[in-house]
């Protein structure tokens, strides 16, 4: 019998400290980068986008993928990509852990449609209360010293 499957998922981290130095230069090609990663494992990228200190994508993933092996691979490759392009000369890291956030194909919309306005959505939201939202609205328990390091303006 064949598997036949449904899973969209949505992950989300951010550069060390939350430091910002995605460079509008260069953080389309970063993401066609990650979406070819993401690609060669075999899932299917819906949509991806960011600002300087973090990133969110949605993928569709199949059920034999490892979502922790996939984001590792994701952050391991594109922090390498990163510094063989030279596009951060001061040094260039991904914060431990991420965020996977799972929905329903008729959210599918509404998350792409998201996504892809993260520059709008934090002239009036930061980082930090987004993902504190998220895990309220997914009900994720959580402790603070687990959560991503924060830098406090």
């Amino acid at each position: 019998m064949s598997t036949y499957s449904q899973i969209y998922i949505q992950v989300v981290f951010a550069v060390k400290y939350r430091q910002g130095l995605i460079l509008p230069a260069w953080e389309e090609e970063l993401y066609k980068y990650i979406t070819g990663i993401v690609q060669n494992k075999e899932q299917k990228m819906l949509a991806i986008n960011g600002i300087p200190d973090h990133l969110h994508f949605l993928i569709g993933m199949k059920p034999a993928c490892c979502l922790s092996d996939l984001v590792r691979e994701v952050k391991k490759s594109s922090n390498e990509f990163i510094k063989v392009k030279g596009f951060c000369p001061s040094g260039f890291q991904w914060q431990e852990g991420f965020g996977a956030f799972s929905y329903s194909h008729s959210s599918l919309d509404n998350v792409i449609g998201y996504i892809m306005r993260q520059k709008e959505h934090h002239k009036k939201q930061t980082f930090k209360d987004e993902y504190l939202t998220f895990l309220k609205n997914f009900a994720i328990e959580y402790k603070d010293e687990y959560l991503f390091d924060w830098l406090e303006s």
